[in-house]
């Protein structure tokens, strides 16, 4: 059966999950829902509900995350999530208010798996930044993600993939024609575009 597709303007739900327990559920307004790319827009006041990554926790069976609400604005006001269909990272376009670009940020997760209301995926703590001309790149949060294996939540084997993952995904993103690269940087919502709501069972 052939996956169905989101509209552009259309709003979801991101829900970040970990062993069955949502820990972070995330509004966002479809860019563009295709075979090639995912691009999901997150922007000031836009509402979220987040708990700390149970990857995090050391005991497992004691963890009880409670999703607290809150809203995204701050440093980061705009940002463009861009995902290939089955890739274990999302590629971060980070701008200011004045949608200036201030850098890009490799979200390490699971592929996104689709769902009635979104995508669900899960976090796996690690993390690559790049400045704006992606000339260089470097490790984010190693320290939780090495904590995480060294607790065995992570098991080694897929922290390996994990850690590879990042490396392979900066340099493509390195490699990533001007067009492209362009294409987001200058990229800005509609005007038309409303802040979503976050769904009554969230």
């Amino acid at each position: 059966m052939s996956p169905f597709y989101y509209r552009p303007g259309e709003h979801v739900v991101l829900r970040r999950v970990w062993q069955e327990r949502v820990y972070r559920v995330t509004t966002l307004t479809v860019v563009q829902d295709t075979q090639d790319w995912i691009v999901l827009y997150l922007g000031p006041g836009y509402p979220l509900k987040a708990a700390k990554s149970p990857l995090q926790a050391a005991d497992q069976q004691a963890l009880e995350p409670e999703l607290r609400d809150c809203r995204w604005g701050g440093g980061i006001e705009h940002l463009l999530m861009l995902i290939r269909p089955g890739a274990s990272h999302a590629i971060y376009a980070m701008k200011d208010k004045e949608f200036h670009l201030t850098g890009w940020y490799i979200n390490l997760q699971a592929p996104l798996v689709r769902t009635d209301f979104g995508f669900d995926t899960t976090d796996y703590l690690l993390d690559v930044t790049l400045p704006t001309d992606r000339s260089v790149w470097t490790w984010k949060d190693e320290e939780e993600f090495e904590l995480a294996v060294a607790g065995g939540v992570i098991k080694e084997e897929m922290a390996s993939g994990i850690r590879k993952e990042g490396e392979l995904a900066a340099k493509q993103l390195q490699e990533f024609p001007a067009s492209f690269v362009d294409r987001w940087r200058q990229w800005r919502p509609p005007q038309e575009w409303t802040v979503p709501e976050l769904p009554r069972w969230a």
